[in-house]
């Protein structure tokens, strides 16, 4: 079978420091390169591009290798990606100058860096040297930390169209040593070019990270700056069994809420159109969405609803940036907000649905059965629950995602966690609640519904 013209096969391997391979010679960028041309040329349907470890031609890679043909190119740039689409996929003629010929040539290179690979490996293992893999997590803090300070400090909208390390740091008012050396760093980690002594932005940074750009993520990213000081407390938090730093939400002060919401409200946009259609609104005509942030799930629901009307309930803080939100979305007839506090105040009555999402895992089990109690006197006759959330197997290991957000949660509230399909399940029954389920969507949360 091949549903495609041609399979593409682009090394990437991820290899130690100063060991030879493709990812050392620049295949990221041939492979992002690739992907661009194929695009341009309009050969989607015809070429699969499949990225995979190594095809042992590490010193001379990039590697690539054309089914089904078995044509194997090595040594590519940038410069001759376009010349392999355009005349190789397109025109159907191999860049002969590019091609490994010599088939036995080519096979005694592999055999004889497979035999130095796994001679290393065995070296390293019985020297009780950590596989290079886990040293990598274990070190992971320190790519993460370089980040969030760019982040922090705005450092590509200074960059903004290039400039030399001093032009940056006379700009931040910070030290023009530690800048270069900063700098060049970001560079290593292909989120900077250097050419001469002057810096510019990747198209990753320049789309994501600078000031004003169509998808400047800053804002909500600062809420993951402020996340670093809490996850430093951890060893301690394990030991207290719960945060060392906690603060209600309403002490937190706009440093804080803004760019919470706005990380909220990132993620939310892009997940709620889904969210919405699969939980469907054809009989839905009042919805409260309990702690509703941004009101970007109460704005979805009444796009995709044209009779509905929603009501999005939060603290008195995040209520003004909710209203900001819907005003732009022309939807301020149809959404409306309520201050209050969903551990104090009643819901109220009346609605078909009640949404409530990224919400339990910041209570304890006890305050999810309190918070449920009041969603079921809030819905009327066959009105439902639609919870989202990281919800946990019932072995609470997986997913990975969910498992560790259990620890942002030990690190950030007094009693929050990832919970279990059986723990929400038991919650949903105990405030009773019928025709219980689960539906898992791509992504790190899913959705479990109850029916009144």
């Amino acid at each position: 079978m091949e549903p495609f013209k041609y399979h593409v096969y682009v090394c990437n391997q991820q290899k130690p420091e100063g060991v030879p391979g493709c990812a050392a010679h620049g295949s990221e960028k041939v492979i992002d390169c690739l992907r661009k041309e194929i695009m341009k040329n309009g050969l989607g349907d015809t070429v699969q591009i499949t990225t995979c470890g190594s095809i042992g031609l590490c010193e001379r890679g990039p590697n690539m290798v054309v089914y089904p043909e078995g044509i194997w190119y090595s040594g590519l740039t940038v410069e001759n990606v376009s010349e392999i689409v355009t005349e190789h996929f397109k025109s159907g003629k191999v860049v002969e100058r590019l091609v490994n010929t010599d088939v036995s040539a080519v096979r005694a290179e592999i055999d004889t860096n497979k035999k130095r690979m796994m001679a290393a490996f065995k070296a390293q293992d019985e020297a009780g040297v950590l596989p290079d893999e886990l040293n990598q997590r274990i070190r992971g803090f320190q790519i993460s930390r370089v980040i969030l300070s760019a982040v922090e400090l705005d450092i590509f909208s200074a960059v903004d169209s290039g400039a030399s390390a001093a032009e940056v740091a006379k700009k931040l008012d910070i030290d023009s040593r530690a800048t270069e050396m900063f700098l060049n760093a970001l560079v290593s980690l292909n989120l900077l070019e250097k050419k001469d002594a002057s810096f510019y932005n990747t198209p990753i940074s320049s789309r994501y990270f600078v000031e004003g750009a169509p998808d400047d993520s800053r804002a909500s990213l600062m809420h993951t700056v402020h996340l670093w000081g809490r996850w430093s407390t951890l060893t301690e938090c394990i030991g207290k069994g719960t945060s060392v730093t906690y603060k209600d939400m309403v002490d937190r002060g706009d440093e804080w809420t803004v760019p919470f919401i706005a990380a909220m409200h990132k993620s939310a946009t892009a997940r709620a159109p889904q969210v919405i259609r699969t939980v469907g609104l054809e009989k839905v005509s009042k919805m409260l969405d309990v702690g509703g942030g941004s009101g970007a799930y109460s704005i979805a629901a009444a796009r995709a609803n044209e009779s509905l009307r929603a009501e999005v309930f939060d603290l008195p803080t995040v209520i003004p940036i909710a209203q900001k939100h819907i005003d732009e979305a022309g939807l301020s007839d149809r959404v409306t907000t309520r201050a209050g506090d969903m551990r104090k105040d009643d819901f109220g009555i009346g609605f078909d649905l009640v949404f409530i999402s990224a919400i339990c895992h910041m209570n304890s089990p006890e305050e999810n059965v309190e918070l449920l109690e009041k969603s079921f006197k809030a819905l009327s006759e066959n009105g439902r629950v639609v919870i989202q959330d990281f919800i946990l197997k019932d072995d609470k290991t997986s997913p990975p995602t969910a498992a560790l957000f259990a620890l942002n949660m030990l690190v950030g509230t007094r009693g929050g966690s990832s919970y279990s399909e059986a723990e929400y399940t038991g919650w949903l029954k105990k405030t009773g609640f019928e025709d219980i389920k689960l539906i898992r969507l791509p992504g790190p949360t899913a959705l479990i519904i109850g029916r009144k």
